[in-house]
């Protein structure tokens, strides 16, 4: 029972920072009906954001950690808004096929400039949150995982709020819902989408955050395989709806949590996108998402 709930705690830790990511995801796509590839790297950034920063305020502190934190979802959020204005922007009436070709492009762009600028060896992330173990019973809880947990739920129900409680988040669920109608009633589609980008952006930051300080190794190739599994766990809660992408980055996250300390840890990558086949082949509009009948 006790290894039960200590993968449990490992899973749910992995999962919000897979939530985190795929929130920018499913935000994007809600609105723009597209998906960001560049996404991933915005984590990478953010974590190497915060690894600068990091070095420049005093270590394990908690007034150091939260103003790294801030300052990674601050530059990922005007790099997100730099992304939109000057690639996607001007391809918004192009095809589909040619936006995502651009999105794969802006995220190898990315990934190669950072291994330019950073370097491509590995960094070892500084201790920017005190870290300490507690013990209940003989179950061992990390400061860093419930920090996860905590700044994760934070983030969604302020992601909740803003969408559902404030005027920009009207205008968002307007521009989602007929952007030419939006704009007809004065919506700026430009603001509203370049706002989007920038929440999304900041997420993955939070996230990239977060992920370094529980695997503290980072490269410019590191969004790789979170971003696509974030991925994975917005087609997995249902792409475009922010409590689908929480839940799916959850559930993912536990699976490869016990997978991985099981005989079949060898698989638990291969296991992540094999959920995705199995939901595109049994329910497509993932399992909070709603099926949509398009008119031709």
């Amino acid at each position: 029972m006790t290894e039960f709930l200590q993968q449990l705690l490992n899973g749910l830790s992995l999962g919000a920072i897979y939530a985190l990511i795929a929130l920018g995801y499913t935000m994007v796509y809600g609105v723009l009906r597209f998906i960001n590839f560049a996404h991933s790297d915005v984590f990478m950034v953010g974590a190497f954001i915060g690894y600068y920063l990091g070095h420049h305020v005093p270590e394990s502190t908690v007034w150091g950690g939260l103003l790294v934190l801030t300052a990674a979802m601050i530059g990922c959020a005007l790099l997100g808004m730099l992304i939109e204005r000057l690639v996607y922007r001007p391809l918004r009436s192009a095809p589909t096929l040619n936006v995502l070709i651009t999105a794969i492009g802006v995220s190898l762009l990315l990934e190669y400039t950072g291994q330019l600028v950073f370097g491509a060896a590995p960094r070892t992330f500084p201790p920017i949150f005190p870290s300490a173990n507690f013990h209940l019973g003989p179950l061992t809880i990390s400061s860093n995982q419930l920090l996860v947990i905590s700044v994760t739920l934070i983030l969604l129900f302020a992601l909740r709020f803003i969408v559902m409680r404030t005027k920009i988040g009207t205008a968002m669920r307007a521009v989602s819902l007929n952007p030419r109608a939006a704009s007809l009633v004065g919506i700026n589609n430009d603001f509203v989408i370049s706002f989007t980008f920038a929440l999304g952006s900041a997420m993955a930051a939070a996230g990239g955050i977060l992920y370094a300080l529980n695997y503290p190794s980072i490269d410019p190739l590191m969004g790789v395989m979170p971003g696509l599994k974030a991925f994975v766990a917005a087609i997995l809660g249902g792409i475009g709806n922010i409590p689908g992408a929480a839940l799916g980055g959850l559930l993912l996250g536990t699976v490869e949590t016990f997978v991985g300390g099981s005989e079949w840890s060898t698989y638990k990558d291969a296991i992540a996108f094999a959920i995705l086949i199995v939901i595109l082949l049994f329910r497509p509009a993932g399992l909070l998402g709603k099926f949509t009948v398009e008119k031709v």
